[in-house]
């Protein structure tokens, strides 16, 4: 024993526990290591396939027509601007 109790370093003992705790907390940093980069990767990937273009269809729109009827059948008057946007008005159908 040395001075205070304490055995030298160079006991056979300590060295053991102390290499045995130095491959444990190693091996603890590499699979924190593993984890972190494993959970950051997930996160890109789903940030980028969240904000990335959206395809026809894919998305899902929120809200939508309090009436939807009412698209299925023109009235008169989307009737005429769509007839004056088609050059077919009265005028021109009568000459």
């Amino acid at each position: 024993n040395g001075l205070l109790g304490v055995t030298s370093a160079c006991d056979p003992r300590i060295t053991t526990v102390t290499i045995s705790v130095s491959i444990v907390l190693i091996l603890f940093l590499a699979v924190m290591v593993w984890f972190i980069s494993k959970k950051a990767m997930q996160n890109r990937k789903d940030i980028l396939q969240k904000s990335g273009p959206k395809i026809a269809g894919e998305d899902q729109l929120e809200g939508g027509a309090r009436n939807p009827q009412v698209f299925e059948e023109p009235d008169d008057d989307a009737l005429d601007e769509m007839a004056k946007l088609l050059g077919e008005d009265e005028e021109n159908i009568e000459q």
